[in-house]
């Protein structure tokens, strides 16, 4: 898809019948909103006005830098994302919004969609998921990434009793955080060196520390920094025989670290958790749609909301962007607004 071809789109205008809106990362560190035909519905599909989106600020921030290498550009692919990598691509899986057009059990109802930013849009019915009772819209833009904690929880084994360490309180390393308190009995810290995490992480019932000094013979450890000296961090906590569970993605960014000295010594396991497939224990019997719908029935406690500490306007997206993702914001979950 040509570039200016997106560009001449580009409409400020409010959405009407058949239009719709979206947004676009269309160069290096560089997004607009471009206007679009909005095709009517076909039996089976529904259309659908977004309430809410959700920016996932890890792998975005790679999108929005042209950091896809062709390695793995099929691999970072959203499921409903429009272009090629590196740019144009409307890109975006955190889609929250009410059903305008379908079949009369679902007008009116609140579905989560794996759909870029885009204010309406027509999808198959079966692409949608209800939101159960108790999940709001604006908290369920926290979906995909409970899944990947979910997802991360499945590939470590951590259980009942477990000492767990997560190093990196970013949303999908808080989100683990949260998952992994709720075992009987574990004992949950989370590593961080921004202290605005302490109140979030004891709100979920585990222990906030600023650096893993004098933290130990971890059964589990979750990496969620995206950094090597995190990693080199998270290898440090392991116990003997620990599961060291990375959860970052780097993209095009190489990464150091140590493997001689306690990774060697003490036989650590090194897992790679990636959300575009079912943790291998679970995959005989769970779907990613049965995954994705539980991740939102995990989202029914109100004190996930804390993690949603910025919004902005859809129309204000391009121009805030580049600070939402620039890796110096405070935000950790930010959620992008769009008109009733």
């Amino acid at each position: 898809m040509n570039m200016n071809a997106v560009a001449k789109r580009h409409a400020d205008v409010s959405p009407q019948d058949g239009r719709a809106r979206a947004l676009w990362y269309v160069g290096p560190r560089t997004a607009r909103i471009a206007a679009e035909d909005l095709p009517a519905p076909k039996p089976g599909e529904i259309c659908v006005r977004a309430a809410y989106s959700g920016i996932s600020r890890g792998t975005e921030r790679l999108v929005f830098a042209g950091l896809t290498d062709p390695a793995h550009r099929d691999s970072m692919r959203s499921p409903m994302q429009v272009g090629d990598f590196p740019f144009p691509v409307k890109y975006g899986y955190c889609s929250v919004g009410r059903v305008e057009v379908g079949a009369a059990d679902l007008v009116g109802r609140d579905v989560f969609v794996l759909h870029p930013h885009q204010d309406r849009f027509v999808i198959a019915a079966a692409d949608a998921i209800l939101l159960p009772d108790g999940v709001p819209a604006r908290r369920a833009t926290l979906a995909a990434n409970m899944e990947t904690a979910l997802n991360a929880l499945w590939d470590s084994g951590a259980g009942a009793g477990d000492r767990i360490i997560v190093v990196g309180a970013g949303l999908v390393g808080l989100l683990i955080t949260y998952l992994a308190a709720r075992l009987p009995g574990a004992e949950v810290t989370a590593v961080d060196p921004n202290p605005t995490r302490q109140a979030l992480v004891e709100g979920f019932g585990a222990r906030y520390a600023s650096e893993v000094a004098g933290l130990a013979d971890a059964d589990v450890v979750f990496h969620a920094s995206a950094t090597s000296d995190g990693l080199q961090a998270a290898i440090e906590s392991c116990g003997t025989e620990a599961c060291l569970v990375e959860v970052s993605w780097y993209g095009d960014e190489a990464v150091t670290i140590g493997l001689g000295g306690p990774f060697h010594c003490r036989r650590l396991r090194l897992v790679s958790s990636q959300v575009g497939s079912v943790a291998p224990a679970r995959r005989p019997r769970w779907s990613h749609r049965r995954r994705l719908a539980k991740a939102i029935e995990l989202l029914s406690d109100p004190r996930l909301d804390a993690v949603i500490t910025g919004d902005v306007a859809f129309a204000d997206l391009p121009e805030a962007i580049d600070r939402i993702l620039d890796g110096g914001s405070a935000d950790v979950a930010t959620v992008v607004r769009y008109p009733a």
